[in-house]
């Protein structure tokens, strides 16, 4: 188990996964199982029993750990660190094993042919095949393609084909990758036939002259004599073209084609057939090329607005169905994205088909990574070990030939946080030598000596502006590694961790690729929360991550943080990076609007452009644009209506960008942009009614209670016990805080660095935001009312609240008085002194109402939530939906469901009544923002899980001046500068009446 070589015995070399018309025999399905909770108690193979009945069933694809209920073993998660010892030595004693017997029956035609070959698509980790008794060899590299020769041992009538799977082999030290170890065998097994004359590879490299508009196809070729003559067809390009004989192979004039792109997927069907087999393969012809430090396909530079994607599904695991993968890209296509990275391994081969049909660009990452040698400080890491150059020279050449075929593969990653070394150069050489027509990526590259792009996790914006500058390199450099570094073209191969409520500042990302040539955009980490279905104690089925299945190490939550979560539900962050990436934008002019065309290649053509005029939110004109614009152009409009005259009112124009016909990933009328512009400003607010007509009633007391206008106050608290007959069960009471989310809990080094000699270096960790939250008290907050003052025509309430066990303190003044039937409160609050060393989550208040409040309707931003730093997806409208619609379940509960820029919000109880509340600007022109949830943040913060929030009979009215950001300091990037809310005073005014 300790051998590092990739695998011996009748393996055969790596080639293309293609359809063909040879026979084969899926073996899926039910296999015999039975596993062994240790290795060294495992029986030898001449001991397996032979009565069936001794034997368990599982299916086959699967992972036994999920597929068996728990009866062998259960997942564990680690983001790098490894699950067995660091020692050079894998476990005997403890190191699962299942072994896997399936019964293959084969008719006579079997034996007619010339080879006859056994496909593994996926097995982890490492694993030795029997066929017939006799040994076939064994298989490494749990995501890679494995064929064995089989001729020898195959037969007629009934086969016994076993296999036993370790849990741990040398494997483990290089599929590090950030994801739920699950062993077994999780894809396909098949059974293939080799007839005479067979082709044993094929590779069809489809290029494209985008000055002639021709393409070209370079034949490769690997068969044997007696399978020529080869005939090539193209249908649709009138191509067919006969090799007599290997020498006559060579490069063939497609004439004029369409090109392959990501926004325009042309795909030609091509056969290539020999004298023993026919194999279909789809071209897209298209031109890979790093020009200076620009990344171009066909001539034209792109930008990667891409996420990072694993193979996960909550029941399932890594195991693979075509119709969930097919939704999967759909939602991203629908969501503006365009590239996908194949962290960390390739794909199932149908999932590049699906890239291929559908457009997406790929960087197709070998199955290669071994970052839990960091922790022992990269000693006797394989990436510089002469023992492992054949295993990584084996993951790289089976990633590489199975998916040399696919057009929307346009760059070969290396791996993923192997460190540096003689075997990763080693590989990035075998890749140009093999296919010099795709660049080759490896972010541990930092030198910039063996690849082609410089590579970036997780860079601060400011690290980036200066990346685009080249006025300095984000890492100390010497000075031939700067030189190289900056004649590269630059890719954050992750950014924006979306973990939890987040990110934030993706449109600040986004606006630094726009601006820089040199910046080729990046891929969010990560597509899709990695959660597993489980079932607690008491019998509920939930979702659990790293530590719920009783780990001895795990890495916990951080495997929940995908745009995408494993319920399906799209998170908030994956509507915001919709917006931030939308293929067109509309935006102010001098003289009308300015339409802008982001697409890299294609027109507006596609898209129908309409306009919505709106009056305070309520539509006032309507209509269609008529916009030309090339690729990355923009074009002026003249306004489609004529403004109108201020009034007073907001006025706000809308611009949608919808599909003109259906798309293989839409329907027509699909929205893949919208941009809103002010036409005329928010007017001048409106004047106190009392300043005019109305007298502010006279607050009267009696007894314990005060009266103002429509609302009743408890004397001694000043609490607001009504309005108008609504009832409150308490508040206002100043807010500061709130439950923190996973960016807020992350402890990351901001300030990640790496020296001259490419050494990691990486300080203690500063402080969380929410560590920083705890330690300035802001869980230990302790009301004391200090004056409830009923005066002529108002009642301030007067209240100091401290940190318990500290000096510093917050003041907070209510002002209530009545205008009419409206009840106005003015809220002041000012801290004191010594509120250093920390932001403040928020300024607010929170009133406490019964649960039955029923529906919210709003003008301000939404519809869904929105932050400082994530508000792009929201547009001013009128907006309603049940409380329940408000919040956003995140998987591990925390704070949600926020609306910024509130003008006004009416509240519906079940009987009717309605509280309207009211809002204007404050001194700095912002708009306080609310939230209406069923739990405080102390309970959302209390549970671990969606199904440990306890029961709720109340409704909780967040009324917030400001908030802070979200960042995504979960992975390094805290929340920006001018997105923290630091510790300060604040004035802002509602206004409160019943309907």
């Amino acid at each position: 188990m300790d051998d590092p070589s990739p695998g011996s015995g009748a393996r055969t070399p790596a080639r293309a996964w293609l359809p063909t018309d040879a026979p084969s025999s899926d073996l899926s399905g039910e296999w015999l199982f039975r596993w062994h909770p240790s290795l060294s108690k495992a029986p030898d193979h001449e001991e397996w029993p032979d009565d069936e009945g001794e034997w368990d069933r599982l299916p086959v694809p699967s992972h036994w750990v999920l597929a068996g209920g728990g009866r062998y073993g259960r997942p564990i998660y680690t983001t790098r660190r490894f699950p067995i010892p660091v020692t050079g030595r894998v476990p005997r004693d403890d190191n699962p094993t299942g072994d896997h017997r399936r019964f293959v029956d084969l008719d006579e035609s079997w034996a007619a042919h010339e080879r006859v070959l056994l496909r593994f698509d996926g097995v982890e980790s490492r694993y030795r095949v029997w066929l017939n008794g006799a040994e076939i060899g064994i298989g490494a590299g749990s995501r890679l393609v494995q064929e064995f020769d089989v001729t020898s041992a195959v037969r007629p009538g009934r086969n016994v084909l076993d296999v036993r799977v370790h849990q741990w082999s040398s494997s483990t030290w290089v599929e590090a990758q950030d994801q739920w170890w699950l062993p077994g065998i999780f894809r396909e097994v098949t059974l293939l036939a080799r007839p005479a004359g067979a082709l044993d590879d094929v590779w069809l490299d489809a290029g494209f002259d985008h000055q002639a508009g021709a393409g070209t196809i370079t034949p490769w070729l690997t068969a044997p004599a007696a399978a020529y003559p080869v005939r090539l067809r193209v249908e649709a390009l009138g191509l067919d073209v006969c090799w007599e004989q290997p020498e006559d192979v060579a490069p063939i004039a497609a004439g004029q084609v369409k090109p392959w792109t990501a926004e325009t997927p042309v795909l030609y069907e091509a056969t290539v057939a020999s004298a023993g087999e026919t194999v279909r393969v789809r071209l897209g012809f298209r031109t890979v090329r790093i020009r200076g430090d620009r990344f171009e396909v066909n001539g034209r530079p792109i930008a990667f607005r891409g996420v990072n994607r694993h193979e996960i599904h909550r029941d399932r695991g890594r195991v693979f169905d075509v119709e969930d993968a097919r939704r999967d890209l759909v939602r991203m296509k629908r969501h503006n994205i365009n590239a996908i990275r194949t962290s960390h391994y390739p794909p199932h081969p149908r999932l590049l088909d699906l890239a291929d049909e559908l457009g997406f660009w790929v960087i197709d990452e070998c199955d290669l990574e071994s970052q839990g040698f960091e922790d022992v400080g990269w000693a006797d890491n394989p990436s510089d070990d002469p023992a492992w150059s054949a295993a990584y020279l084996d993951r790289i050449r089976r990633t590489v030939e199975r998916d040399k075929n696919h057009p929307s593969v346009v760059m070969w990653s290396l791996g993923n946080e192997s460190y540096t070394g003689r075997n990763l150069a080693a590989n990035a050489a075998w890749v140009r030598g093999r296919d010099p027509g795709r660049p080759v990526h490896y972010e541990g590259d930092l030198l910039g000596e063996y690849t082609d792009v410089h590579s970036r996790m997780y860079a601060t914006p400011d690290e980036l502006r200066r990346l685009g500058e080249d006025d300095a390199i984000s890492h100390d450099l010497p000075p031939g590694a700067q030189a190289r570094v900056r004649s590269m073209p630059v890719i954050l191969c992750e950014y924006a961790h979306a973990m939890g409520n987040g990110p934030g500042a993706l449109h600040v990302y986004e606006e630094l690729f726009d601006r820089y040539p040199r910046l080729h955009g990046g891929f969010v980490w990560e597509w899709r929360d990695h959660a597993l279905t489980a079932t607690a104690d008491d019998g509920t089925t939930f979702l659990a991550y790293g530590g719920d299945f009783g780990e001895r190490v795990t890495d916990g939550v951080f495997v929940i943080d995908g745009l995408l979560g494993a319920d399906e539900v799209p998170s908030p962050g994956l509507a915001e990076f919709a917006r931030v990436i939308q293929p067109v934008r509309a935006r102010l002019g001098e003289d009308g609007l300015v339409v802008e065309n982001r697409q890299d290649f294609a027109d507006l053509s596609a898209f129908t452009l309409r306009w919505r005029l709106e009056r305070d939110g309520e539509l006032w004109k309507d209509g269609l644009l008529e916009v030309r614009a090339a690729a990355r152009s923009a074009a002026r409009v003249p306004w489609p209506v004529d403004p109108p005259a201020a009034d007073g009112a907001e006025w706000w124009l809308t611009v949608t960008a919808q599909l003109a016909a259906p798309a293989p990933w839409a329907p027509a009328g699909h929205e893949v942009a919208r941009s809103q512009v002010p036409v005329r400003p928010r007017g001048p607010e409106r004047a106190p009614v009392a300043s005019a007509q109305v007298t502010r009633a006279t607050p009267s007391r009696d007894r314990d209670v005060v009266r103002v206008g429509t609302a009743q106050l408890d004397a001694r608290t000043g609490r607001l016990l009504r309005i108008g007959g609504f009832e409150m069960l308490d508040g206002p009471a100043l807010e500061l805080y709130r439950a923190p989310t996973d960016n807020d809990r992350g402890s990351s080094v901001v300030d990640y660095l790496l020296s001259g000699a490419a050494e990691p270096r990486q300080p203690a960790p500063t402080p969380s935001a929410a560590q920083r939250w705890r330690k300035a008290g802001l869980t230990r907050l302790a009301p004391d009312v200090l004056a409830v003052d009923v005066g002529a025509d108002a009642v301030e309430v007067h209240t100091r609240v401290g940190v318990i066990g500290a000096a510093h303190h917050v003041d907070i003044r209510f002002r209530w008085w009545a205008e009419g039937d409206e009840v106005v409160l003015r809220t002041s609050v000012e801290p004191s002194l010594g509120w250093t060393g920390t932001s403040w989550p928020r300024i607010g208040l929170r009133l406490t109402l019964p649960d039955d409040v029923r529906t919210a309707e709003w003008f301000g931003l939404g519809p869904g939530e929105t932050y400082p730093d994530s508000r792009e997806a929201a547009t001013v409208g009128k907006w309603r939906s049940d409380v329940d619609g408000l919040a956003t379940p995140y998987l591990i509960p925390q704070e949600n469901g926020h609306r910024s820029e509130l003008r006004w919000l009416e509240l519906a109880r079940a009987d009717g009544r309605v509280l309207r509340v009211e809002t204007r600007a404050m001194a700095d022109g912002t708009l306080p923002g609310f939230a209406l949830q069923r739990w405080t943040p102390a309970e959302l913060e209390a549970a671990a899980h969606r199904h440990e929030l306890p029961p709720s009979d109340r409704t909780h009215l967040h009324v917030d001046a400001y908030h802070h950001g979200l960042g995504s300091r979960s992975c390094i990037v805290d929340v920006l500068p001018e997105h923290q809310l630091l510790p300060r005073s604040a004035s802002w005014q509602l206004r409160l009446s019943i309907r």
